[in-house]
Protein backbone atom coordinates (compact mmCIF):
# COMPACT_ATOMS: atom_id res chain seq x y z
CA UNK A 1 0.00 0.00 0.00
CA UNK A 2 1.50 3.34 -1.01
CA UNK A 3 1.31 6.69 0.76
CA UNK A 4 -1.64 7.99 -1.28
CA UNK A 5 -3.68 4.83 -0.79
CA UNK A 6 -3.06 4.99 2.96
CA UNK A 7 -4.09 8.65 3.02
CA UNK A 8 -7.34 7.69 1.31
CA UNK A 9 -7.84 4.70 3.61
CA UNK A 10 -7.36 6.77 6.77
CA UNK A 11 -9.77 9.41 5.44
CA UNK A 12 -12.36 6.72 4.74
CA UNK A 13 -11.74 5.43 8.27
CA UNK A 14 -12.42 8.91 9.66
CA UNK A 15 -15.71 9.08 7.76
CA UNK A 16 -16.72 5.67 9.13
CA UNK A 17 -15.95 6.94 12.64
CA UNK A 18 -18.13 9.99 11.98
CA UNK A 19 -21.02 7.74 10.90
CA UNK A 20 -20.61 5.53 13.98
CA UNK A 21 -20.72 8.58 16.25
CA UNK A 22 -23.81 9.84 14.43
CA UNK A 23 -25.49 6.50 15.17
CA UNK A 24 -25.02 6.88 18.94
CA UNK A 25 -28.01 7.40 21.22
CA UNK A 26 -28.60 10.98 22.30
CA UNK A 27 -27.63 10.63 25.96
CA UNK A 28 -24.89 12.26 28.00
CA UNK A 29 -22.59 9.23 28.31
CA UNK A 30 -22.79 8.38 24.61
CA UNK A 31 -22.17 12.01 23.75
CA UNK A 32 -19.04 12.24 25.90
CA UNK A 33 -17.60 8.93 24.70
CA UNK A 34 -18.60 9.71 21.12
CA UNK A 35 -16.73 13.02 21.18
CA UNK A 36 -13.62 11.21 22.38
CA UNK A 37 -13.94 8.65 19.58
CA UNK A 38 -14.60 11.37 17.03
CA UNK A 39 -11.47 13.26 18.11
CA UNK A 40 -9.14 10.25 18.08
CA UNK A 41 -10.66 8.53 15.04
CA UNK A 42 -10.40 11.59 12.82
CA UNK A 43 -6.88 12.30 14.12
CA UNK A 44 -5.53 9.08 12.62
CA UNK A 45 -5.70 10.39 9.06
CA UNK A 46 -4.79 13.96 9.93
CA UNK A 47 -1.67 12.87 11.77
CA UNK A 48 -0.71 10.41 9.04
CA UNK A 49 -0.86 13.26 6.52
CA UNK A 50 1.43 15.24 8.82
CA UNK A 51 3.81 12.27 9.01
CA UNK A 52 3.98 12.20 5.22
CA UNK A 53 5.34 15.74 5.37
CA UNK A 54 7.94 14.97 8.03
CA UNK A 55 11.22 16.83 7.79
CA UNK A 56 13.41 13.88 8.83
CA UNK A 57 13.25 10.17 9.55
CA UNK A 58 13.10 10.87 13.28
CA UNK A 59 10.25 13.34 12.73
CA UNK A 60 8.46 10.74 10.59
CA UNK A 61 8.74 8.10 13.32
CA UNK A 62 7.58 10.55 16.00
CA UNK A 63 4.53 11.53 13.94
CA UNK A 64 3.74 7.87 13.20
CA UNK A 65 3.85 7.18 16.95
CA UNK A 66 1.09 9.78 17.33
CA UNK A 67 -0.92 8.00 14.62
CA UNK A 68 -0.41 4.71 16.47
CA UNK A 69 -1.60 6.25 19.75
CA UNK A 70 -4.70 7.82 18.17
CA UNK A 71 -5.63 4.56 16.46
CA UNK A 72 -5.20 2.58 19.67
CA UNK A 73 -7.21 5.19 21.57
CA UNK A 74 -10.01 4.90 19.00
CA UNK A 75 -10.18 1.17 19.67
CA UNK A 76 -10.42 1.91 23.39
CA UNK A 77 -13.35 4.31 22.94
CA UNK A 78 -15.18 1.86 20.67
CA UNK A 79 -14.73 -0.94 23.21
CA UNK A 80 -16.00 1.38 25.93
CA UNK A 81 -19.05 2.33 23.85
CA UNK A 82 -19.84 -1.37 23.45
CA UNK A 83 -19.29 -2.09 27.16
CA UNK A 84 -21.54 0.85 28.09
CA UNK A 85 -24.29 -0.47 25.80
CA UNK A 86 -24.25 2.58 23.53
CA UNK A 87 -23.53 0.54 20.38
CA UNK A 88 -23.50 -3.17 19.71
CA UNK A 89 -20.28 -5.02 18.99
CA UNK A 90 -21.87 -6.13 15.71
CA UNK A 91 -22.40 -2.47 14.70
CA UNK A 92 -18.73 -1.69 15.35
CA UNK A 93 -17.19 -5.02 14.25
CA UNK A 94 -16.01 -3.87 10.82
CA UNK A 95 -14.73 -0.56 12.17
CA UNK A 96 -12.86 -2.31 14.97
CA UNK A 97 -11.34 -4.68 12.42
CA UNK A 98 -10.22 -1.74 10.28
CA UNK A 99 -8.78 -0.09 13.39
CA UNK A 100 -6.77 -3.22 14.17
CA UNK A 101 -5.50 -3.43 10.58
CA UNK A 102 -4.48 0.23 10.52
CA UNK A 103 -2.80 -0.11 13.89
CA UNK A 104 -0.80 -3.09 12.59
CA UNK A 105 0.22 -1.14 9.49
CA UNK A 106 1.47 1.81 11.51
CA UNK A 107 3.29 -0.32 14.10
CA UNK A 108 4.99 -2.20 11.26
CA UNK A 109 5.93 1.06 9.51
CA UNK A 110 7.47 2.37 12.72
CA UNK A 111 9.50 -0.81 13.23
CA UNK A 112 10.63 -0.91 9.60
CA UNK A 113 11.65 2.74 9.61
CA UNK A 114 13.54 2.38 12.88
CA UNK A 115 15.38 -0.74 11.72
CA UNK A 116 16.35 0.78 8.36
CA UNK A 117 17.54 3.92 10.13
CA UNK A 118 19.70 1.83 12.49
CA UNK A 119 21.27 -0.07 9.59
Amino acid sequence: MNKHELIQRTQAYALRVVKAVQALPRDEISSILGKQLLRSGTSVGANYRAACRAKSTADFVNKLKIVEEECDESIYWMELLVAAGSLSRARLAALLEESDELLSIFVSAIKTTRSSRAA
